[in-house]
């Protein structure tokens, strides 16, 4: 069974996002870049599957510049065996990550299709609902648990009420929760070895889609600074400025 991951390159999660002067973006230079936390998982997972043996092939898919084949050679170094850069210099937003995505599904064919639920810069968790929905496949949404069984796989999420476990018929778009599995480390030989293993490099027009922006980002802003707390002497004084000063109770 081959196994397609998608992957993004994202600022890393310690890094302060700072905001471009002119209010147009989040400024990028010289910014140290990671894959996305929750991709990272879905890496995790697919690597599993390869171990379990249920798994044949696991592919690793990143769209993006062509220094995103740094998170591509860092999948391949904890386990994937081979990767495919879309490479674009453009902005791409949710549809047409999934419309790329699904060209990639139609070339490769695998049996399942592993993502992160969300990005951690965009937080749009769109992209693997719509690829499930361009290729017509079932999906299980934040999936904490994953378990192939001959040609079905059961994905269990988590809800308010407690967990629900869905049955999907291969082939399936799962994406992965945070609770799902902890991700390992690449020990130096891996990351070695990912060096030799084959990257293949296309561009949206070799995969036959528009990545023209259908959204337009009018402006970004910081969030404004948080006031100072103060510490309050007695129960009998914070009661007072809740209901005198916030005036909300």
């Amino acid at each position: 069974m081959k196994v397609l991951v998608a992957v993004k390159r994202v600022i890393d999660y310690n890094v302060k996002v700072r905001v471009k002067p002119d209010n147009t973006g989040v400024d990028l230079t010289n910014v140290k870049m990671a894959m996305n936390p929750f991709c990272e998982i879905a890496v995790e997972e697919a690597v599993r599957l390869k171990e379990k043996g249920i798994a044949t092939e696991v592919v690793v898919v990143s769209i993006g510049p062509q220094a995103a084949q740094e998170q591509i050679r860092t999948a391949l170094a904890l386990g994937a065996d081979r990767g495919i850069l879309v490479q674009t210099d453009e902005e791409i937003q949710s549809l047409a990550a999934a419309k790329l995505l699904k060209a990639v599904v139609d070339k490769e064919q695998p049996k399942l299709i592993i993502l992160g639920k969300q990005a951690i810069d965009s937080d749009n968790n769109q992209t693997g609902q719509m690829l499930a929905a361009l290729c017509g496949y079932p999906q299980g949404t934040f999936a904490s648990e994953v378990v192939v069984e001959g040609e079905k796989v059961n994905v269990t999420r988590e809800v308010d009420g407690g967990l629900v476990t869905v049955g999907l018929n291969l082939p399936a778009v799962v994406t992965t929760d945070l609770r799902l599995n902890e991700p390992r480390y690449a020990s130096l030989p891996n990351i070695m070895k990912a060096k030799k293993k084959p990257l293949e490099t296309v561009s949206p027009a070799d995969l036959g889609v528009d990545v023209a922006p259908r959204l337009t980002t009018l402006k970004v802003e910081a969030p404004a600074q948080r006031q100072a707390g103060i510490k309050v002497a007695s129960v009998a004084e914070l009661v007072d400025k809740l209901k005198n000063e916030a005036k909300v109770i």
